[in-house]
């Protein structure tokens, strides 16, 4: 099927999807669920291709994003479950006023109507965006990257089948069958057709996709994340959250990829804190100060600032205080994720209100800017801009509102 006919199917079943109840909803997730896990043979049989195919051009990183295990799957089938028990926010009336005339006038949530996604390397968002999508009774046209492709379609082949079971629309969940650019250039131009696009990856696909594209886009994050080591902070806790705000998993955008330090605590962090980043395989590339202190990091090139590397390197720099590094990630952060690590409360308040980003963190790692992390079961995307959606977007960034109002015969004079 063409691109265009599998939108306009999609679109069609936007229609019935967001006639469903709640009920409906609900079983349809929970469906889904339980086929993931009955049918995770197929799931890792198709990513294993990918995965060896992979190995051939893709970072260490980019491979740990695209690979699935048991436990990997149990997570994803445990979203549909978890997106199951969430309060439905469809139908629900956010406001209700009596105008002098009598109008009685609210506000009542509905669905986006087709919500396409394009991601690249990352199959569990496929499973992400369908759960989030059918309890809101949106459609979803997703187009993930070919290193994907396998693993995506033997994803939603399984989500089909089971939402066919329950009476769910089958044009309802789709994959892009053509990995192509030119295919993505014409998703992109789909306008009266898409709701909306969703792009997920690098920063060269969200730049193009933000850039030309005709129809409605919420901008997701590129990730360039700083933690601040202020000089109030406890030392043994700034570095267990800097290990793993880099270490844990490099590859995603939540990732920390700059440290900045107080220069009054640099010389006793930085030897112990970097030991352990390097002994986890980490390549430090560090300011001049920092090279004094720790002699063996390399040095900074300007443009390590203003690089997400998804990867095992860290970018590292001593500041004179909090207003350097406030300022510091105003010139160079991307609005996503943005750490201190500090005892004191005064200079915890002022971080939080002069940083600028869609999660501002006190003394935790940048890595909990997830949806599951903050309760919503599952994600579509991180969103850094700030209409019509800011942070990781769960059920009611798949919403819009309409008006309704309710009169007894008023004519306007």
């Amino acid at each position: 099927m063409a691109l265009r006919e599998q939108a306009i199917a999609a679109k069609r079943a936007s229609v019935e999807t967001a006639a469903l109840s709640i009920p409906e909803k609900n079983r349809v997730l929970e469906a889904m669920g339980r086929a993931l896990l009955v049918r995770q043979d197929e799931i890792l049989e198709a990513n294993a291709l990918d995965v060896a195919a992979g190995r051939e051009h893709l970072s260490p990183a980019l491979i740990d994003r695209l690979t699935l295990t048991k436990a990997r799957i149990e997570a994803m089938a445990q979203g549909f479950m978890d997106v199951a028990g969430l309060p439905d926010p469809i139908g629900q009336v956010i406001s209700m006023e009596k105008r002098p005339n009598g109008l009685v006038i609210g506000q009542r949530r509905v669905p986006l109507g087709l919500v396409g996604v394009i991601y690249e390397a990352r199959p569990n968002v496929t499973a992400d965006v369908a759960s989030l999508c059918v309890k809101t009774g949106n459609a979803c046209l997703l187009k993930g990257g070919k290193e994907a492709f396998r693993s995506n379609l033997a994803i939603v082949k399984i989500l089909q089948d089971a939402g066919k079971e329950t009476g769910y629309p089958g044009d309802a969940v789709q994959l892009v069958m053509d990995t192509s650019r030119e295919t993505t250039r014409e998703m992109m131009g789909l306008t009266g057709i898409l709701d909306v696009l969703i792009p997920r990856g690098g920063a060269g696909l969200i730049r193009a996709v933000v850039e030309n594209a005709s129809v409605p886009v919420i901008e997701t994050g590129v990730g360039i994340c700083h933690t601040y080591v202020d000089e109030g902070a406890d030392l043994a806790m700034a570095q267990r959250i800097a290990v793993n705000a880099k270490v844990s998993r490099p590859g995603v955008c939540n990732a920390m990829e700059t440290l900045l330090v107080h220069r009054a605590v640099a010389s006793i962090f930085l030897p112990s804190c970097l030991e352990a980043l390097k002994a986890k395989g980490v390549e430090i590339r560090g300011c001049a100060e920092t090279q004094r202190i720790v002699p063996w990091v390399k040095p900074a090139a300007e443009e390590d600032w203003d690089t997400e590397y998804l990867d095992l390197i860290l970018s590292v720099k001593v500041v004179n205080g909090m207003d350097e590094a406030v300022e510091h990630i105003r010139d160079h952060g991307t609005g996503h994720s943005e750490a201190i690590i500090t005892e004191n409360y005064t200079r915890a308040q002022n971080f939080l209100e002069r940083v600028d980003a869609a999660a501002v963190y006190v003394n935790a790692s940048t890595r909990f800017t997830d949806g599951f992390e903050f309760g919503y079961g599952a994600e579509i995307g991180i969103s850094t801009q700030k209409l019509h959606a800011r942070g990781p977007m769960g059920l009611l960034a798949l919403t819009s509102t309409k008006y309704i109002i309710y009169g007894s015969g008023q004519v306007r004079e």
